[in-house]
């Protein structure tokens, strides 16, 4: 086991500060500050800090590690998940897994990596301005992330819950790859969700974060960014209260952050939500729009044999089968994959009550989960959703989910039925609250062809936040440039999954890592007049 860089750090005497526990309001000063510790802060914070620049992190979530993490489903998604696991989009159709402590969703993902699509890409060459994301032109950010971040294709075996979906596919002719992960010395423990224990899931909290604070930067954890200070074309303060040890009340105390420079990096529903709180300007109402998910329909089976999907590695095969057997905007594709399943999060997916729910948990450990991620973005009937703000400034996501998506959606229920009945299941059950325990795949597809594409009955969900303040070269038509740099904000960047026009199509965790590093690194090169130092 890996000793926890966090307990080091902190004994060495990094500068770091728990809002929480502010006994007067406090200014700091920085050459940059950084809002959101996840994918996008992260790779920014070190590059930035090692170009000789000071910098303040600002994280709304706690400053857990591994010392904390005790596999417990309770704990985690309290501690580690925005509202406790419970984010819902607006209708609360769509349920959403989003990371909110230091390292963001980079700490409770479950280190799937994937490089952005080359067809994701071209899209964003020919229809958004970005002739410079190009694959080539990406390739050197990508292979210096997956060497800083130990991305590879995992050497270890699947476990039963991932093998089965190759099992299955190979039985009907469908193609399947392997995964590449983000770890270092892997237990196989399965709990990756919960936050990594062993310290082998290379995450922002144990790689850039230690890297940077190393450098000097500065950490402030458990406080809200509220409003930044706008005076004319410029950022001149970060606005910011503390939060109580929850996380979720106001102290009365403030926190002022004066910078050179502002980078967002808050994810993509809060960094939109910082710009519309703080009446950024938005000359083409364009700002929080866009934004996209991967909305996700999920396939629950029973196996003869166990499967015991809460233990080992979470996420090691999937197809892209039905992603590029089609033009990219014509019908919906997805990406196939299996989650893990533990107690909580399983019990709640499943559909049904009483005896039926309690009889499917009686077969936990022989229960096998597919699940598919919709390509949202790239149809004219493919719009994504919209922050806005509750009453109370927080943010919420509109997204109502059009008939292309539900058609897309039922359809990989299709999918995924018949591959589970080619993997050996005795039965399948959609997570539909109309759908009921089907024995063979002619019943199912019968059945699932008629079921209602209702939302709060087709349950549907998504870990995968993308959108809302869109890049592009021509302002009327995007919040930001290729490079990040707001249009109308000369010292805002935007570095973080909102910038992404469209959603990728692939867990985003490494399409981030990498513009993060190309970003950063130009931003560490105009703000220093130096060469950018590489990620480590």
């Amino acid at each position: 086991m890996v000793p926890d860089p966090i307990a080091t750090g902190l004994e060495q005497g990094w500068q770091v500060i728990d809002a929480s526990t502010l006994s007067a309001d406090k200014t700091l000063e920085a050459d940059v500050v950084i809002v959101g510790t996840g994918a996008g802060g992260g790779i920014t914070a070190e590059i930035l800090s090692k170009a000789g620049l000071k910098v303040v992190l600002l994280e709304e979530g706690p400053l857990k590690s591994s010392r904390d993490f005790k596999l417990r489903e309770s704990d985690a998604y309290p501690q580690l998940y925005q509202e406790s696991g419970e984010r819902q989009t607006k209708d609360k159709a769509i349920s959403i897994l989003q990371g909110r402590s230091v390292g963001g969703s980079t700490t409770v993902n479950w280190t799937s990596s994937f490089r952005t699509p080359p067809s994701t890409l071209e899209v964003w060459n020919k229809q958004y301005g970005l002739p410079d994301l190009t694959v080539d032109a990406l390739a050197p950010w990508f292979a210096m992330a997956e060497k800083r971040l130990n991305i590879h294709n995992w050497p270890g075996e699947p476990n039963r819950n991932n093998d089965l979906l190759r099992v299955g596919a190979e039985k009907l002719g469908i193609s399947w790859g392997r995964i590449n992960r983000n770890v270092n010395g892997c237990w196989n423990l399965g709990y990756c969700g919960m936050g990594c224990a062993v310290n082998a899931k290379q995450s922002m909290l144990i790689t850039t974060i230690p890297a940077a604070l190393g450098q000097g930067a500065t950490l402030v954890y458990r406080v809200r960014v509220e409003t930044l200070g706008v005076v004319g074309d410029q950022v001149g303060t970060v606005e910011c209260h503390g939060l109580d040890s929850t996380g979720l009340l106001p102290t009365g105390r403030k926190l002022s952050v004066k910078a050179r420079h502002v980078v967002l990096s808050a994810g993509a529903i809060g960094s939109p939500a910082v710009l519309l709180r703080s009446g950024a300007p938005d000359p083409f109402k364009l700002l929080g729009k866009r934004t996209f998910l991967h909305p996700v329909s999920i396939s629950i089976s029973d196996m003869p044999e166990p499967v015991v999907a809460s233990a080992g590695a979470p996420q090691t095969v999937y197809s892209d089968h039905f992603l590029h057997n089609g033009p990219i905007d014509g019908p919906i594709g997805f990406k196939l994959e299996v989650p893990p399943i533990h107690p909580m999060l399983g019990a709640t997916t499943l559909t049904g009550i009483g005896k039926s729910h309690a009889e499917w948990m009686s077969r936990f450990n022989h229960m096998h989960v597919q699940l598919a991620l919709m390509r949202d973005g790239f149809h004219p009937d493919s719009l994504g959703g919209q922050v806005e703000l509750r009453s109370d400034g927080t943010p919420m996501l509109d997204y109502p989910l059009t008939d292309y998506v539900w058609e897309g959606l039922k359809r990989s229920l299709l999918v995924m039925a018949e591959l589970q009945f080619a993997a050996g299941a005795t039965r399948v059950l959609p997570v539909h609250e109309g759908a009921v325990p089907y024995t063979s795949w002619a019943q199912a597809k019968q059945a699932i062809a008629a079921l209602p594409a209702e939302v709060l009955r087709f349950r549907v969900f998504s870990a995968h936040v993308m959108g809302g303040c869109r890049m592009g070269s021509k302002p009327e038509e995007s919040v930001v440039d290729s490079h990040g740099r707001h249009h109308q904000l000369v010292n805002l960047h935007v570095i973080d999954g909102s910038a992404f026009p469209t959603s990728i199509g692939a867990n985003p965790q490494l399409s981030i890592y990498g513009l993060a590093a190309r970003n950063a690194s130009k931003l560490a090169e105009t703000l220093t007049g130096k060469p950018a130092p590489a990620l480590a």
